[in-house]
């Protein structure tokens, strides 16, 4: 007889999913963290200099990836922008964090008209873009770094409030919470000790995509005039110098941009892996 084939999907062991996805944003991440951590020591030249004896040079040996129309090279900028970025996406994935889960736990853990009241905030909140918010703070406060960076983590707030009001309500059902209940635990140890532990997963993966979202858009407000002001290099800032000269040197657009791709799509690919591992449905107990 021939053996007839279970259709049921093959779940992945726990621990074990999304190896090549995790691995790979992990490398690319760390592209750029080195970026940052040796222009903090070195670069080839001043990032932030002018230098009109090299306007617009080819790359070549002395400047690896040429220069900009200040003279700059565009390889020191490129290195020097990771540190931008990287400040913009930690700051503002914090901000996001310490505002967005205690909003969430609380939410979760009193089911009833303060959780609705809580989640209708919320969800008026989700109404407004972090891009868009980072814009209107632009424009109230004056643009810069600082502005960019609280804006994005004030609008980036209520998706984490619903990742961890979604995970306190799982929580909340489990045998040992209602134990700890009917033993008088109050709801501060109930949170920090049983509810914030076992939604920190699905937390960290929030963060990792978090982090992508912040890094492009701390891009597109310097590619705006509203994010990190010059001289100081930051990869949207070098795409809006390029425009101007897209004809001239095509190169100067490309470079800032395969800088962002890259970080971008690091941190998604780190929480792709990081959601496999996490997430109940693509694990077996063995």
């Amino acid at each position: 007889m021939t053996a007839i084939k279970s259709a049921t999907p093959t779940r992945r062991p726990a621990g074990h999913g999304g190896g090549a996805t995790l691995w790979a944003g992990l490398v690319l991440i760390g592209l750029v963290l080195v970026a940052a951590v040796v222009s903090a020591f070195w670069t080839p030249f001043d990032p932030e200099g002018v230098f009109s004896d090299s306007i617009l040079l080819p790359p070549g040996a002395e400047h690896l990836l040429g220069t900009d129309s200040f003279g700059r090279d565009v390889f020191s900028s490129i290195l020097r922008g990771a540190q931008i970025s990287l400040l913009v996406g930690t700051v503002a994935v914090g901000i996001a964090a310490v505002l967005g889960v205690p909003f969430g736990i609380v939410a979760g853990m009193n089911p009833g008209r303060l959780d609705q009241f809580m989640m209708r905030g919320n969800d008026i909140s989700l109404a407004f873009p972090a891009l868009l918010l980072a814009i209107i703070f632009g424009a109230i406060f004056g643009a810069g770094t600082v502005t960019a960076m609280v804006a994005l983590g004030i609008g980036t707030a209520p998706a984490f409030a619903l990742i961890a009001r979604s995970g306190t309500m799982q929580i909340m059902s489990r045998e040992y919470v209602q134990a700890a209940r009917a033993s008088g635990k109050g709801g501060l140890f109930i949170g920090l000790r049983h509810v914030l532990p076992n939604i920190s997963g699905m937390l960290i993966v929030q963060a990792s995509v978090s982090f992508g979202i912040a890094v492009l858009a701390e891009a597109a407000l310097s590619y705006l005039g509203l994010g990190t002001p010059p001289p100081t290099p930051s990869w949207g800032r070098m795409l809006q110098d390029a425009q101007g000269y897209l004809f001239i040197e095509p190169l100067l657009i490309v470079w800032p941009g395969i800088a962002i791709a890259v970080a971008v799509l690091g941190f998604n690919l780190l929480g792709d892996g990081l959601r496999d591992r996490f997430d109940p449905k693509m694990q077996v107990k063995r």
